[in-house]
């Protein structure tokens, strides 16, 4: 596998909670599994070795020459790209707001370094791509090597994790990628006027992949195809949608070490517990407790929706409810989330950044999650803060359609602040009585472990291999 981001050693989205166990996941039903990551700065881990003191390669009209580390963790082997010059740096894709304007040559270096990885260290049947970040690397066995006799038999497979981020450049970059001109056009990498690294991922890998069934249907329409429908609808035979999976040794109130109380839906006394410690952690009155608290746990950016909850604030705070906010990400969010709370101190806390032990922390203490995303590929919260009790309000899209139904959450269809207040309101008229105790129960008994994404997974593999 090829990713720009895994726990334990660095994440940002939800990327890396996947790239963080479904390796692990894969191990354990018996296939051998290693994943290439850039050495960043900010990487945490541990002890690693060095596999290979110098790997060298061209790309383009640079030369680079990277130090491999690895380490082995759960049965899986993860390398990791050193080179100083691209990767030591503040930020995982850029800094202050703006992208690395040389992100195409960092994650071309990435791919190189992969393929060299391929041939020397790990020599797989399959590589397995994510995201922009990997989509140079199909390109690069099918353009560039395609007679090389250690990469003319690789299988290819490539997963989108959100159609959203398309890896665009200038066309020049093809150059630097040591790519030929003439796949800038709209036939080829050509989109929007750029040329797009994920729109490789999906020209030259055998199967695609995406992280729900419902989001595999959607980025076939216009609405959320983001210019790559026509493409994705004509290999909608080689697209299959798999849910994402939880990782419940990190996410389980049972044995989770990170809230106030441990609990299981057989005993909830630690949920209210929980509940009790969060209200006083961030501020809240004490008397909040009888009342129903809902919590969002997010990046702020376009497609998450909180511009349905900037339509509604005050509406939101004539509710009988609190509002505990956690999240980063574009300013204007921010500023609206600032204002929200400093409008109503008593009934919305907020903290801006990311705690892994706080959203913990939230998804255990809160009665309500609220997901009221524009469009969502999979999801994870929702899926978390099932296991914990805390039921979701969600719009009804891409994973979150796929995942939460009328016995364990609330969903609205309609893209409006109004649908998500009633969607609120459904849910407060629910909450207290017996049937918000026998929705707790199907929740916290809900299975998303990743076992049976790791088995899908590996049909598709099977699949590959059939094809020879």
């Amino acid at each position: 596998m090829v990713g720009s981001e895994a726990l334990p050693y660095v994440k940002s989205g939800g990327l890396g909670h996947v790239l963080g166990a479904l390796p692990k996941a894969l191990a354990e039903i018996g296939n051998q599994v290693a994943v290439v990551l850039p050495c960043y700065r900010t990487l945490k881990g541990g002890d690693v070795t060095i596999a290979h003191e110098r790997l060298a390669f061209a790309l383009g009209r640079s030369a680079f020459s990277a130090r491999i580390l690895s380490q082995q963790r759960n049965g899986v082997t993860f390398f990791f790209v050193l080179i100083p010059a691209l990767y030591d740096r503040a930020g995982l894709y850029g800094e202050n707001g703006g992208d690395y304007p040389d992100n195409h040559i960092r994650f071309g270096a990435l791919c190189h370094a992969a393929l060299g990885i391929t041939q020397h260290l790990f020599v797989p049947d399959i590589v397995h791509c994510h995201d922009w970040q990997a989509g140079l690397l199909p390109a690069l066995v099918r353009e560039v090597y395609p007679g090389h006799p250690a990469r003319r038999d690789l299988k290819l497979i490539f997963t989108v994790h959100n159609l959203g981020y398309q890896g665009l450049f200038p066309a020049a970059a093809l150059g630097d990628l040591g790519l030929s001109p003439r796949l800038a056009g709209p036939e080829s990498l050509g989109l929007h006027g750029s040329v797009s690294l994920l729109k490789a991922g999906l020209l030259y890998s055998d199967l695609l992949t995406t992280v729900s069934p419902r989001y595999a249907a959607e980025i076939q329409t216009s609405e959320f195809g983001f210019g790559l429908e026509d493409l994705l609808r004509g290999r909608r035979a080689d697209l299959t949608g798999i849910l994402n999976g939880a990782d419940y040794t990190e996410w389980n109130p049972l044995t989770d070490g990170k809230i106030a109380a441990r609990y299981d839906r057989g005993r909830l006394a630690g949920k209210r517990e929980c509940k009790r410690a969060l209200l006083r952690e961030l501020g809240l009155p004490a008397d909040l407790e009888g009342k129903p608290l809902i919590g969002i746990v997010s990046r702020f950016a376009a497609q998450k929706g909180f511009d349905l909850v900037a339509q509604i604030p005050h509406e939101l705070a004539a509710e009988d409810i609190a509002l505990v906010v956690h999240g980063d990400g574009d300013r204007e969010t921010e500023d609206f989330f600032r204002w929200f709370a400093a409008t109503y101190p008593r009934k919305v806390a907020l903290r801006i950044g990311f705690d892994d032990g706080l959203a913990h922390r939230i998804h255990a203490g809160c009665d309500m999650l609220m997901v009221p995303s524009r469009y969502e590929p999979c999801g994870l919260s929702q899926i978390y803060s099932l296991r914990y009790g805390t039921l979701p309000l969600v719009r009804a899209t891409g994973g979150l359609d796929d995942t939460i139904d009328g016995d364990t959450g609330f969903k609205f269809w309609g893209y409006t602040g109004w649908e998500l207040l009633e969607c609120v309101r459904a849910a407060l008229r629910t909450y207290g009585s017996p049937r918000w105790d026998v929705m707790q129960q199907a929740a916290m008994s809900r299975n998303y472990s990743w076992d049976d994404p790791a088995h899908r997974y590996s049909e598709q593999y099977g699949r590959l291999l059939a094809s020879n």
